[in-house]
């Protein structure tokens, strides 16, 4: 049965996330995406594979996601980071992780190895989507859009099959946390999954993903009848395959 937790992180807020404890010194860690929970098919799937091979687990939701504190409206890419980043120190400590990301979750998983990056062993990305704020959202707007959003501070926007109230303040501190242009050099296995008839993302974003890592082993998996979301059963069986090849190099 699952066992939500919750982690204080202020007098007023709270984080909601899942962790098991197994055997092996490993920890996997699933970062989900924009305005999603720990309750979906991909964190699930995550959390059994870890626990079937005796693998430690993290999953959460961040600030104004799911069940955790604070509105939607008030987060950023800085929020939802340091969410992560003081979850990853409280819970999994020194031991060292392979981290998954999920479109957003990607973007708030590179920002990790500014932090963690000796202990992260490995980097899975689903549909990745780093600095969509701006290159998919904000430049691609219309012009009556864009007015709204300055002079209201807020608008809904349509992207695919999804609706999203996209504040100002996020759009900027999108800006604040651009990662294309790094270059990370870690020695560590990189994967990234796309699904050919993904509508929100392109998958020229997780080949710019794979251009920032200058020293990692690197693979791009293009899953031809894969959506955005990757969630299908045979998705995730493709997913958690190329897991188990980065679990056996690290342990």
């Amino acid at each position: 049965m699952k066992k939500f937790k919750y982690f204080k992180i202020s007098k007023t807020r709270k984080l909601r996330f899942i962790v098991n404890y197994g055997k092996k010194n490993l920890f996997i860690i699933f970062l989900p995406g924009f305005m999603s929970d720990i309750e979906g098919k991909k964190p699930q799937s995550f959390r059994q594979y870890a626990i079937k091979n005796k693998l430690s687990f993290l999953s959460l939701e961040y600030f104004g996601h799911g069940k955790s504190s604070g509105k939607f409206t008030d987060g950023n890419i800085s929020i939802w980071t340091n969410n992560v980043k003081f979850l990853i120190k409280k819970v999994i400590k020194k031991n060292n992780f392979i981290i998954i990301g999920s479109s957003m979750g990607s973007w708030l998983a590179i920002n990790q190895f500014k932090y963690f990056k000796k202990q992260i062993k490995g980097f899975i990305g689903i549909g990745s989507a780093p600095e969509f704020l701006t290159r998919l959202m904000w430049n691609k707007l219309p012009k009556n859009i864009k007015n709204e959003i300055l002079k209201k501070g807020i608008a809904n926007i349509k992207n695919a099959q999804y609706e999203y109230p996209i504040t100002y303040q996020l759009i900027k501190d999108g800006r604040k946390n651009k990662v294309f242009s790094k270059k990370i050099s870690s020695y560590i296995q990189v994967s990234m999954f796309h699904g050919k008839k993904d509508e929100v993302v392109p998958i020229s974003f997780s080949r710019k993903v794979l251009s920032i890592f200058s020293k990692a082993k690197k693979n791009l998996f293009i899953i031809k009848k894969g959506d955005h979301s990757l969630s299908d059963t045979q998705s995730l069986k493709l997913i958690k395959k190329q897991l188990t090849r980065i679990v056996k190099n690290i342990l």
